[in-house]
């Protein structure tokens, strides 16, 4: 039997949580940022008090050790043979997302994002500023995936860069190979470096699938590619602040890492720590919260399933569901079901004004009471 309890309460009042603090005093459900209530390992934890206890806090720099784990873990888990120079750390996938927009582009460049997608890859663009085209996503077989005719006709003479979302936040797909193979075909054609943003590559609750780091797929993509990861998602150390970068071609690296130092600030001591404890000794604890999560995702789709006006996909990764609300006939759907207790995503904020998305990374006790809440909103909304 499993010695970590994913039902236990984490009383997160008092800690300045994001996610909390936006409904504090009100009786508000929060199942929007994409953080969980579960602890972290306990080895992640182990590590902090170890390195806490030491008492000296200075400059640190990145362990060998953690760029030593994430070469093997690319091997492992996706048969994709990097070399420890390629890894850059950063603050979190964000920055990179940031960085990749302002230093792989120039003013008068063109961006392809797809939409809905989660909004800093778009508004990275809007941000350097660049101009950017959305291709949109479309239902296929029960799963969202890039609309490949409008893809096409995406690319101008200025195109630089390719956004992609793998596995995809909000709708949680994973793409396949051949999926994936086109994508890349398509940059190689326009000559796009692609920017892949795959934070939630651990987190696949559909057993039997892979994730495919675009980058993986061959020597020619891997040199065209900027490869975003971190642990904060799978092992909610989100708070403690590290990702990385993987780039193979040198100049892409030197020009990609152009604001560290500079305006984007190194990671922590305590997230060195983290990551290094968690990719070295987390694997047990993962597999463990992803069969809770997977009940997680059953609760919510069996509840949506059951009501008129919503739906939803089978999602294959990620906790967070991408919930379409067009059929109950109300403008906005984030506020019906903040009027009955319920703090969810709104699906404007990733151009998608009538869906919301919902974090089921929480405490089975919590997302039942969650969901009794999301019908009554549900069945106000029906004429009587």
């Amino acid at each position: 039997m499993s010695t970590f309890d994913f039902d236990a309460p984490a009383d997160r009042s008092g800690t300045h949580s994001v996610r909390w603090e936006k409904y504090a005093g009100r009786d508000v459900i929060p199942l929007w940022v994409a953080d969980t209530d579960f602890h972290a390992p306990p080895a992640v934890v182990d590590a902090l008090k170890r390195r806490l206890d030491q008492g000296v806090f200075g400059y640190t720099l990145a362990p060998p050790e953690l760029r030593r784990l994430i070469v093997e873990r690319m091997a492992r888990l996706y048969h994709w043979a990097i070399e420890p120079d390629w890894v850059v750390f950063l603050p979190g996938v964000v920055s990179g997302l940031y960085m990749a927009a302002n230093r792989l582009s120039d003013p008068g460049d063109h961006l392809i994002s797809p939409a809905p997608v989660y909004y800093h890859l778009f508004r990275a663009a809007q941000h350097a500023p660049r101009d950017w085209t959305d291709v949109p996503m479309v239902l296929e077989g029960g799963r969202w995936v890039w609309d490949e005719a409008r893809l096409a006709e995406s690319a101008r003479a200025r195109s630089r860069l390719l956004m992609l979302c793998n596995p995809h936040n909000p709708g949680g797909t994973v793409f396949r190979r051949h999926e994936l193979e086109r994508i890349a075909a398509f940059s190689e054609k326009h000559n796009l470096t692609i920017v892949s943003d795959e934070i939630h590559c651990d987190l696949l609750l559909e057993e039997g699938l892979v994730h495919c780091p675009i980058a993986s797929l061959s020597p020619a993509v891997s040199r065209r590619t900027v490869t975003l990861m971190a642990p904060s998602k799978t092992f909610n150390t989100a708070g403690i602040g590290l990702a990385f970068a993987i780039v193979e071609d040198p100049a892409l690296r030197e020009a990609f890492s152009f604001d560290l130092k500079k305006s984007v600030h190194d990671a922590s001591l305590f997230a060195y720590e983290a990551a290094v404890a968690a990719y070295r000794d987390g694997d047990a604890w993962l597999a463990v919260q992803l069969e809770y999560l997977r009940g997680n995702r059953g609760l919510v789709e069996a509840t949506v399933a059951r009501l008129p006006g919503v739906e939803t996909v089978h999602l294959e990764a990620t906790y967070l569901s991408w919930i379409d609300c067009s059929g109950l006939g109300v403008a906005d759907p984030h506020a019906l079901f903040l009027e009955h207790g319920l703090g969810l995503s709104p699906g404007a904020d990733f151009g998608a004004p009538q869906f919301v998305r919902l974090n089921f990374g929480t405490q089975r006790k919590v997302l039942a009471e969650a969901m009794k809440r999301f019908e009554k909103a549900v069945t106000s909304t029906q004429k009587t």
